[in-house]
């Protein structure tokens, strides 16, 4: 397998640590999602991130479609490295990959609502906002402008507010989701790890979200994340810690 993707794209993010989390191997390239190439918009025309090609080319655009995918195969009991042709990964992990929508309907409706919630409301309110005055304006060479302080003042606050969020979820559950570990908790994290890298997380103030977040970058899924660097935007000092 293939997995185009950014490494501080929050939706390619969630999908490596679900690849991780499924015992799958896929090869990473590496694109600017501002770069709109014809071999990128040839696999993508919508020029959303994540793209995953199988080996009989079959392209998976976006997290959604390939989560669903992983979701059905799942459902209908298929074998997802068989399906995906793709080799286990380290004989380190647990025997059983994770269930991508563990418990009855009303569990994976309630993960679905939290994936809506972080893919779309923190996405907008949060890491975009981040990614564009943080990373864009660093990397784009067209883009000639500074950072703008009003909008990572209200990206500030809002981030307060998805953590605190999540700080309640986690104080209630064992999961953001509920007892088990799901794909919502690896999109929230994929979101706080983007804000993390970026050194724009106080953790002392937000100490159940911490504690969260502490067991998910601890997963072994989690680790390959760790070790990202992008030239030109260095990681916050404490970021490949486990223990911060």
């Amino acid at each position: 397998m293939r997995l185009t993707h950014f490494k501080l794209c929050p939706f390619s993010r969630a999908a490596r640590i679900l690849i991780g989390e499924l015992h799958l191997e896929a090869h990473l390239d590496p694109v600017l999602p501002w770069a709109l190439t014809p071999a990128f918009l040839n696999k993508t025309p919508s020029a959303r991130l994540p793209v995953l090609e199988l080996d009989d080319e079959t392209h998976l655009s976006g997290f959604y479609a390939l989560s669903e995918f992983m979701a059905d195969a799942q459902i209908h009991e298929m074998d997802i490295a068989d399906l995906l042709t793709g080799a286990p990964h380290s004989d380190e992990l647990p025997a059983k990959p994770l269930a991508v929508m563990p418990g009855d309907i009303e569990d994976r409706a309630e993960i679905r609502r939290l994936i809506e919630w972080f893919h779309q409301k923190c996405d907008r309110e949060v890491t975009q906002e981040f990614l564009y005055e943080k990373v864009r304006l660093v990397l784009d060479r067209r883009v000639a402008a500074p950072p703008n302080a009003g909008i990572l003042r209200s990206a500030r606050s809002n981030l307060r507010y998805h953590l605190d969020y999540i700080g309640f979820l986690s104080d209630q559950r064992r999961w953001l989701g509920g007892d088990d570990f799901s794909l919502a908790d690896i999109v929230a994290a994929a979101h706080v790890s983007i804000a993390d890298y970026l050194g724009e997380i106080i953790w002392e103030d937000v100490p159940h979200a911490l504690g969260w977040y502490q067991r998910v970058k601890s997963r072994k899924s989690f680790r390959p994340l760790l070790g990202d660097r992008l030239v030109g935007v260095a990681p916050a000092a404490h970021y490949a810690e486990l223990d911060f």
